[in-house]
């Protein structure tokens, strides 16, 4: 896609601090993250929440990025620690809301997020873990290679095909889907 001309983007971020290019990485990657974000989480507003964090510590952390892999796998990997991090917090505020009493609230608001018009999509994510559907967004609905979601995950291109291996399986399994390859 925009491989070379986003890391020559990435040095003119990191060499001179240009919000230019920086804004310009943001306008090429935005719905990617947006897009992974919104499957990760079930929520768009939380996702474009997070996208925005995400954004945020790209530009904080952008000299980390080593040129090695795409730049697009390096600013997934930001965008799947962003929501890790806010799962976290958000579990630490409904504790804490529990402990002071607050549990209606909680759930009255759980049930105003869950929709009635849950895609078909989402509806097979759910079987999946947290990690397998990250990687199974990063693979079918962002077109990553293997390597990617590897370099993405932290995790080695064996793991990456096992886990989307073992993802299709659970949603075969789970929905009683035949496969067409082996059936």
């Amino acid at each position: 896609m925009h491989g070379a001309e986003d890391h020559q983007l990435v040095a003119r971020v990191v060499s001179a601090q240009d919000s230019a290019a920086f804004g310009e990485l943001v306008r090429r990657h935005q719905s990617q993250v947006r897009n992974f974000l919104r499957k990760l989480s079930g929520d768009m507003t939380l996702a474009d929440d997070l996208a925005q964090d995400c954004f945020m510590h790209a530009w904080d952390k952008l000299q980390t990025f080593s040129g090695r892999g795409s730049f697009i796998g390096w600013l997934l990997k930001v965008a799947y620690t962003t929501f890790l991090q806010s799962k976290r917090k958000s579990k630490r505020y409904v504790e804490i809301l529990e402990q002071v009493g607050h549990a209606a609230e909680i759930e009255e608001r759980h049930q105003s997020v869950q929709s009635d018009e849950v895609s078909d999509l989402d509806k097979l994510l759910a079987v999946l873990t947290e990690e397998e559907r990250a990687v199974m967004v990063m693979s079918y609905a962002l077109g990553l290679s293997h390597r990617e979601i590897s370099d993405a995950m932290t995790m080695p291109v064996g793991t990456v095909k096992s886990v989307i291996f073992r993802g299709k399986d659970k949603i075969r399994t789970s929905f009683d889907i035949k496969d067409h390859q082996h059936g």
